[in-house]
């Protein structure tokens, strides 16, 4: 057997080991005949060692000898020469390649989940799933709905009321039906860390309450944000408290819209806590359960254990305020606090003042 010096095999080696994931084979051509000079057939000396050019566009570096075996003054598409050898032997070299399949690093998200979590798939779900019960079961009925902008941001705020509250879901529903726009219902974190739950709250488009998130959305994006200033106070209370808000908390509310530079606009409504009402709550079970309230209602009295989930069909109203705005300057740190407590204290007599007339005007729970 002849053999074969280190220098006529190194491209070879060379190749292979700067090969990637994939190989593909790339044909180099070689002279198939002995050089003049050699001492047999199967030797071949280092002098007359075919130099391994790769030039197949693939970034693969020459595997020693000159640049190009191809001379400066031949055509790409010329023939072979008289020169060479009118036969030929064919070897295959590893070399690597780009995957088609790999997601350049700059690809566009292919999903619709913003970074809210909200999903425009599942909002369009959850719509033509609520709509029945939003027109035929609580009958909503709008006042004022052209007060809310179609541009820009805007922070919503209403009264809170039923175990499981009624009028979150109507007034993201309404405004997006009946307006086109988006709305991020914000609520206590509490609702985010239950398993499931959580996820498809976000995906509907929950927001957890915190002033760096409503500033992102009202000052950053411009957008719709609701917000009710009673916290779980609001929802908590029994049926004997109706329609009395409680206090706006410390009015973090007004002081997040004065950092964005948007408005207050403060949303009334009416029928939700008919829709279900709480007789009392057991609080030792919902210390034990870590869960703000444990509501026993007249729901499940009626429906038994359905009637956690389902409603009563009372009509529910909701009539939209003047927006309120404040002269200040946006994107301070500070407010003051004194400032704040009365701006917050003013709307809450505001939206209070228009449940007591729309309660006057009602003629019925059921039919409005």
């Amino acid at each position: 057997m002849g053999r074969v010096t280190p220098d006529a095999v190194e491209p070879t080696r060379t190749a292979s080991r700067r090969a990637g994931a994939i190989e593909v084979g790339l044909v180099v051509d070689e002279p198939a005949t002995v050089p003049p000079g050699s001492t047999s057939p199967g030797t071949v000396s280092p002098e007359s060692a075919p130099s391994a050019t790769v030039s197949a566009g693939t970034g693969a570096p020459d595997a020693g000898g000159p640049e190009s075996v191809v001379p400066d003054d031949a055509s790409p598409d010329a023939g072979p020469s008289d020169e060479e050898p009118a036969v030929r032997s064919s070897s295959t070299l590893p070399v690597a390649v780009t995957r088609s399949d790999e997601v350049p690093a700059d690809d566009p998200r292919r999903s619709d989940v913003d970074e809210w979590g909200r999903s425009e798939h599942i909002r369009s779900i959850v719509r033509k799933v609520y709509d029945p019960m939003y027109r035929h079961w609580f009958r909503v009925e709008w006042e004022g709905l052209e007060k809310i902008p179609m541009s820009g941001g805007a922070l919503l705020i209403a009264n809170h009321a039923g175990a499981i509250p009624s009028d979150a879901p109507a007034i993201m529903h309404g405004i997006e039906e009946e307006l086109g726009r988006p709305v991020y219902g914000m609520a206590d974190y509490f609702f985010r860390t239950i398993p499931v739950v959580g996820t498809m709250w976000s995906r509907a488009g929950g927001v957890a309450a915190h002033p760096d998130n409503a500033y992102r959305l009202l000052h950053e994006q411009q957008q719709l944000a609701l917000v009710f200033p009673e916290g779980t106070k609001g929802p908590s209370k029994s049926y004997a408290d109706r329609y009395r808000l409680r206090r706006f908390g410390r009015g973090g509310f007004v002081e997040i819209a004065m950092r964005s530079g948007v408005p207050v606009i403060p949303i009334a409504v009416v029928g939700a806590e008919e829709s279900m009402p709480i007789l009392f709550r057991l609080n030792g079970l919902a210390k034990a359960l870590k869960v703000p309230y444990f509501p026993v209602t007249a729901n499940t009295l009626v429906f038994g254990p359905l009637g956690a989930l389902t409603y009563f069909p009372a009509k529910i109203k909701i009539r939209v305020l003047d927006p309120i705005t404040f002269d200040v300057e946006e994107g301070l740190e500070r407010y003051s606090k004194s400032r704040i407590m009365d701006e917050a204290e003013r709307i809450r007599a505001q939206l209070q003042d228009a449940l007591h007339d729309m309660l006057r005007q009602r003629r019925s729970v059921w039919f409005g």
